[in-house]
């Protein structure tokens, strides 16, 4: 392996880490305030994220880098599993988006339409999103601890 592919992928896997967490850190700072919000300011405030499915694109290269990174380090045990902790944090928040997140925005045909149950969807989606927020920022500092740890070893 080169030395030059393995600072590509903590390169990619730092960038688009940190890419996806400023959203999901803006969700979990709005929670506060949009928790409590009725049902029309609600749904006026949701209208900000019309378009936000691409930041799909970012998480899909957050993953891939990561785990090209993590394979990539597959010799350097301590640096390796701390590439895997960032991975699986990643595909943590994936599994909350499509089992609490995506629902609620489906139910809702994206926060077009108030269902009966809209308040239940509203804190489903909220606090998805913070969870998800937490794990990105797991994601990052396994990055680091990855980064750090690959160069102890190499210094030492």
């Amino acid at each position: 392996m080169t030395d030059k592919r393995l600072r590509v992928a903590f390169f990619a896997s730092f960038f688009f880490v940190g890419f996806v967490l400023g959203p999901s850190f803006a969700h979990l700072l709005e929670l506060p305030n949009k928790i409590g919000l009725d049902r029309d300011a609600y749904f006026t405030v949701q209208a900000i994220y019309s378009g936000w499915a691409l930041l799909g694109v970012p998480v899909l290269a957050a993953l891939l880098a990561t785990l090209v990174l993590a394979v990539l380090l597959r010799a350097q045990r301590p640096a390796r599993r701390w590439a895997a902790v960032a991975f699986v944090a990643l595909v943590a928040t994936q599994a909350i988006f499509w089992t609490f997140t995506y629902p609620a925005n489906t139910a809702t045909e994206n926060w077009t339409v108030a269902p009966e149950n809209w308040e239940a969807l509203r804190t489903r989606w909220e606090y998805s999103h913070a969870v998800a927020a937490v794990l990105n920022m797991v994601a990052l500092l396994a990055l680091a601890s990855a980064a750090l740890t690959r160069w102890r070893d190499a210094t030492e």
